[in-house]
């Protein structure tokens, strides 16, 4: 019979193979892409990226999933989630963060949520994400005199990498924005509502009334200036690279 210390080191061999393979299992399994899913709607698709409404679920188990892109994002409401890895670890739910909350993730993440201690009927973690896909952005050279739509007073830097510069601000009823150029393509998400008047470049005039997660695109180049009306509109717009 074979003593312990000849099987031990058998034994560990065995386990390192077996552990071995199981990383790569994972992978070469193919994951799905984390949206679509049941409580997310797509907002909009361009060359830049996608634009998704996302909302988590209590009740409702989420697959694991590998997030193929880049991705940048507000969040609108907070709620408890647990995180898991694919080794069926996760870490202590995060405390309650203050709203709204710029987000950046890099790509590759691979993962499964669920909502930990809500009710049905009581509101869930809420975000705007946006996909980002690998095309560079074409910066558009300011006219003379003519000021970028960021920095600009009242606006706090809240993310700033390779990939995106997240700010946060708001306007207010008689404090307009003067004329400015958006020298790169951006998405703006909404977490205040009220309504804004565009300026154009040529003069022409656009009033539009905006809700908490409501989200579009502002292609690079676009000149206006702006001016709220009514309510108290604050958003982060997301200015991408």
């Amino acid at each position: 019979m074979k003593s312990r210390s000849h099987l031990c080191p058998v034994l560990l061999a065995t386990c390192a193979s077996l552990a071995v393979a199981t990383a790569a299992a994972a992978e070469e399994t193919e994951y799905p892409h984390a949206y679509p899913r049941t409580g997310v709607t797509k907002l909009f698709e361009n060359e830049r990226g996608i634009a998704w409404n996302v909302i988590w679920l209590y009740g409702v188990e989420q697959p694991y999933h590998k997030h193929r892109y880049d991705m940048a994002g507000v969040y609108l409401r907070w709620g408890p989630i647990r995180v898991t890895q694919l080794d069926g670890s996760y870490p202590p739910t995060s405390e309650p963060f203050e709203i709204p909350r710029p987000y950046f993730q890099r790509k590759d993440v691979l993962h499964k949520e669920e909502v930990l201690g809500f009710p049905p009927d009581s509101p869930q973690r809420w975000a705007i994400m946006f996909d980002l896909k690998e095309v560079q952005s074409k910066p558009v050279m300011p006219k003379a005199g003519m000021p970028l739509a960021f920095p600009r007073t009242g606006a706090e830097m809240a993310i700033d990498n390779d990939r995106v510069t997240e700010w946060k601000h708001s306007w207010q009823i008689g404090a307009a924005v003067p004329t400015h150029l958006h020298d790169k393509d951006s998405v703006q998400v909404f977490y205040e509502p009220g309504t804004l008047r565009f300026t154009r470049e040529d003069g022409s005039i656009e009033v539009m009334n905006f809700q908490v997660g409501d989200a579009r695109f502002i292609p690079a180049g676009t000149i206006d200036a702006e001016e709220a009306v009514m309510g108290t509109p604050a958003a982060v717009t997301i200015e991408l690279k």
